[in-house]
């Protein structure tokens, strides 16, 4: 007999399932003794890290554009529980530890989230953009990601103005699924996160000069079609630079993405498609890298 679960039972089923994941989430930090970054500090740490804009308001498909203004409410709302917080040594960040449950008695309103792979909206939705931006920031750091929601399957919306490669965002649900971070470094580190009426900006910071730079770049790029529609397919790398010596030290696979398009792939520049068997000959795609090892 195939398995049913709770979520499947309808609205209310999928209330409860929601409420037992939290509080399943809960339970767990406790009992693991997570050691929450909770302090923040007004005074600027000396040294940037690395500094990121995100466009507020971008075109996305024919996703409504309310939901854009609303997303741009969430924003602000989120930044100011982010802002100069302190990251210090054995201490973890955890997104919704901080910005908490967003909901409309806080002021929320309905943006942009994606359920069941496809565009819908919710309370609060446009969260992802502000993990995307923390987590770009962090893939820059010596500190390790210890919980990291990739949704790279599906490429749910055509490229306008991509600043970065794609596949390097997060999914995140309250508070389940969560972006984690923890510092396993003897520095102190700083988030500072503000938005205007067009950005949303973040200063990474840390209290001493790092010894390496790291670089993400896409070593491959490009879309092809399969039997049931048409892919894209993409990998990313990390590379670290000694700074003094300017020697790589090391150059990995950060993540490989098949992700399939769901939206009409005329939006596609038809010079980006190759046969289906490339993406196959490159001995890179099937060495994912170890979060940890951003750090070793």
């Amino acid at each position: 007999m195939r398995r049913i679960y709770l979520y499947q039972l309808g609205p209310c089923g999928y209330a409860l399932s929601r409420k037992k994941e939290i509080l399943l989430r809960n339970w767990q930090d406790r009992l693991h003794r997570v050691r929450f970054a909770e302090t923040y500090s007004e005074a600027l740490l000396p040294i940037v890290i690395n500094r990121h804009n995100s466009l507020i308001r971008r075109k996305l498909g024919n996703v409504d554009l309310q939901l854009q203004e609303n997303k741009a409410v969430n924003l602000a709302l989120a930044a100011p529980r982010l802002t100069h917080l302190l990251i210090r040594p054995k201490e973890t960040f955890s997104f919704w530890h901080c910005v908490g449950e967003c909901t409309a008695k806080k002021g929320y309103k309905e943006g942009l989230t994606l359920s069941g792979n496809r565009p819908s909206h919710g309370i609060g939705g446009g969260m992802c953009q502000m993990t995307n931006l923390i987590h770009w920031m962090v893939l820059h750091s010596a500190l390790t990601i210890t919980e990291h929601h990739h949704h790279g399957r599906f490429d749910l919306f055509p490229d306008f103005g991509r600043q970065v490669p794609f596949g390097t965002g997060t999914s995140i649900v309250y508070n389940y699924l969560d972006y984690r971070v923890e510092n396993r470094t003897s520095d102190t580190y700083q988030l500072v996160i503000t938005t205007t009426d067009r950005y949303l900006r973040g200063e990474l910071r840390c209290d001493r000069p790092q010894p390496l730079k790291f670089h993400i770049y896409e070593q491959i790029s490009g879309f092809s079609w399969e039997e049931d529609g048409a892919y894209r397919h993409n990998v990313v790398r990390l590379k670290a630079i000694d700074k003094k010596s300017g020697k790589v030290v090391f150059d990995r696979v950060l993540i490989v993405n098949h992700a399939k398009v769901m939206y009409d792939p005329k939006w596609i520049d038809p010079s980006s498609f190759r046969e289906s068997s490339f993406w196959y000959q490159n001995p890179d795609a099937s060495i994912p890298l170890d979060p940890q090892d951003i750090a070793n």
